[in-house]
C-alpha cells in the first residue's frame, strides 16, 4: 500500500503516522486498533530516528504499510551497527517469549528502571510494542558492510487491534519480500510509492509528507515548486476523478510514485480510467506534447480565457500546468484493462533547468 525509502527524522516521522491514520479511515478498523497500531508505528520511527547508525546509510531506512484481509502490517528497516545487533536480537528474542502477563510486569519494572527507561526505543519501546498489540514481534537481521548489518522489525494487527499469538523465538519471520523491496527501490532511485484509494485528505497528507522531504533534502526552491506543482496535480486528477473505490478495488488500486536521482525527480501517476474519457484525453496530451514552452505559455493563456472559474477541474489546464514545469514531453500510456476501464499511467520528469 506504501512504501517510503529515506532518513526518518522527527518531523517526517509525524507525518509517516498521518498518513496511515488517514488510509485507516477507510477501513472498518477500530478505534482500538488503529490506537495500538499508532503506537507501534510511533516507537517504531522514533526508535529509528534515534538510533541511525550514520548520516550515510540514514537514507537505506525503510518504511512499508501492507493491507492484509484483517488489518494491516508495518514493517521498518534500518542499518544499525554490528555492536548492538546481539543485544538487540536477544532482548527481541526474550520479548517473544513472554506471555502478555509477563510483558506487562516487565514494562512496568522498566517504568522503574531510568536505566532502561533512558534507551528510549531500545529498552521501553520495544515492551511497549508488544504490550500493545499482545503478540510476537517478528524481526530479522542481514549484513550490510563489514560495520553494520540491516534490522527489519515488523508487525500485523488485526482490525481489533491484536494478531494471533505465537509464542517463539522468531516464528520463522525471514524478511526476503522487504530486502527484495528495497532493493527494487534502491535500483530505480525511487523513494515513495503510494498504492491505494486517494481522497482528499490522503491527497493532501502525500503533499504534505513530500513538501517536507523536499525541504529536508535542501532542493533547490525552484525545483522544489516545480515538483509540488506537478504532484499537486497528478494527486488531484487521481482523487477527483476515482471510478470508485469499488471499481479500483476490483480493477486497479491508483498508484503514486516519486523517483529522485541526479538533478532530477520523475513524478508517476497511474489510475482507472473509463474508457470513454480516453478519446479526448489522448488528443488534449498529444496536443501539449507538440508544443515548446513559449506554444506552452500560449496554450494555456487560450485555455485560461476560455476556463470556467467556477468549475473545478485539473484536466487539460493540470496537464499543461505539468508540461510547463517539466519542459519535456508527458509521457503516458493506456492499459486494457476491460469493456468499461484502462488503466491510465502517465510519468512527469523535472529537471533541475529546464530543457
Amino acid at each position: 500500500m506504501f512504501a517510503y525509502r529515506g532518513s526518518v527524522t522527527g518531523e517526517n516521522s509525524t507525518l509517516l503516522l498521518t498518513l496511515l491514520d488517514k488510509e485507516m479511515e477507510l477501513s472498518e478498523f477500530s478505534f482500538m486498533g488503529r490506537k495500538r497500531l499508532f503506537i507501534f508505528v510511533l516507537e517504531n520511527l522514533q526508535n529509528i530516528s534515534r538510533h541511525s547508525a550514520n548520516t550515510e546509510l540514514d537514507p537505506l531506512s525503510l518504511v512499508v504499510y501492507t493491507k492484509t484481509n484483517d488489518g494491516y502490517t508495518v514493517t521498518t528497516g534500518n542499518a544499525v551497527h554490528k555492536s548492538e545487533v546481539n543485544p538487540l536480537r536477544q532482548r527481541l528474542e526474550t520479548i517473544n517469549c513472554l506471555t502478555p502477563e509477563q510483558i506487562k510486569e516487565a514494562y512496568r519494572l522498566g517504568l522503574q528502571d531510568s536505566a532502561i527507561s533512558d534507551k528510549g526505543g531500545a529498552g521501553l519501546g520495544l515492551l511497549e510494542m508488544a504490550r500493545k498489540t499482545g503478540n510476537s514481534l517478528d524481526f530479522t537481521f542481514t549484513p550490510l558492510d563489514n560495520n553494520h548489518e540491516y534490522f527489519i522489525l515488523s508487525k500485523t494487527v488485526d482490525a481489533g487491534g491484536k494478531g494471533e499469538r505465537n509464542p517463539g523465538v522468531n516464528s520463522g519471520y525471514d524478511g526476503k519480500k522487504i530486502l527484495f523491496l528495497e532493493d527494487i527501490m534502491l535500483k530505480n532511485g525511487i523513494y515513495f510509492i503510494w498504492s491505494g484509494h486517494i481522497t482528499h485528505d490522503i491527497y493532501q497528507e502525500v503533499l504534505n509528507f513530500n513538501e517536507t522531504k523536499l525541504h529536508e533534502e535542501d532542493i533547490e526552491d525552484n525545483l522544489q515548486k516545480r515538483v509540488f506543482t506537478v504532484m499537486i496535480e497528478l494527486l488531484q486528477n487521481v482523487a477527483e476523478n476515482s471510478p470508485g473505490i469499488k471499481a479500483e478495488e476490483e480493477f486497479g488500486m491508483p498508484v503514486a510514485m516519486i523517483k529522485a536521482y541526479d538533478d532530477c525527480f520523475v513524478i508517476t501517476s497511474g489510475n482507472l480510467i473509463r474508457k470513454s474519457d480516453i478519446e479526448v484525453l489522448e488528443k488534449k496530451l498529444d496536443l501539449i506534447n507538440l508544443h515548446d514552452e513559449e506554444g506552452l505559455k500560449e496554450l494555456l493563456r487560450i485555455g485560461l480565457k476560455g476556463q470556467d472559474m467556477n468549475i473545478k477541474s485539473t484536466g487539460y489546464l493540470g496537464l499543461l500546468e505539468m508540461a510547463r514545469h517539466s519542459g519535456k514531453r508527458l509521457k503516458y500510456s493506456f492499459m486494457d484493462v476491460n469493456d468499461d476501464y484502462s488503466y491510465y499511467v502517465i510519468a512527469v520528469e523535472v529537471r533541475s533547468k529546464l530543457r
